[in-house]
């Protein structure tokens, strides 16, 4: 079992409040489904790439999971927070460690962990909404994605090269 270091612990802490801001701050509703575009993935993606699996998924399942509890959006707290982890932790993963780490291997990261969260919310959706709403969705998630690697990737390569992690 994985024991986290205090490093991680204060990681998880601080991308995770951050995580909550970046996702509640920028909130844009999407009527047909009573979701919302906003820009936590941006913050998950650079947790997870730069800090890892194990932070990425605490960070951003915890942090997004918050956001939706404090945000009003009960019915979504618990998807929010698997499905935000299981982002966080994939890319992570994906990512691997610094060491031996390419641009490429960066960039299948970001987009296979993003596409968990698309297909997460798409899969939720068909079921509370249906097809159709979901399908509404859809491209809103796409472009959370996009925005989310777009600007986290370039971050945390920085963030990943500059600390000692």
């Amino acid at each position: 079992m994985a024991i986290l270091k205090t490093r991680q612990i204060a990681a998880v802490g601080v991308m995770g409040a951050l995580t909550t801001i970046a996702t509640m701050m920028f909130v844009f509703p999407i009527p047909a489904t009573s979701g919302y575009f906003n820009l936590g993935d941006t913050i998950v993606m650079i947790t997870s790439l730069t800090f890892g699996p194990l932070v990425g998924a605490l960070a951003g399942g915890l942090g997004s999971g918050l956001a939706d509890l404090l945000g009003g959006w009960y019915n979504w707290v618990v998807f929010t927070t698997i499905i935000k982890g299981t982002e966080g932790y994939v890319a992570g993963r994906l990512a691997g460690p610094r060491e031996g780490r390419t641009m490429q291997k960066t960039v299948v990261a970001w987009a296979v962990g993003g596409l968990c969260m698309v297909g997460g919310y798409f899969l939720v959706q068909i079921f509370m909404y249906g097809l159709a709403g979901a399908l509404t969705e859809l491209p809103f998630n796409a472009v959370q994605m996009l925005v989310s690697g777009v600007v986290g990737v370039p971050i945390s390569t920085a963030l990943k090269s500059r600390l000692d992690i």
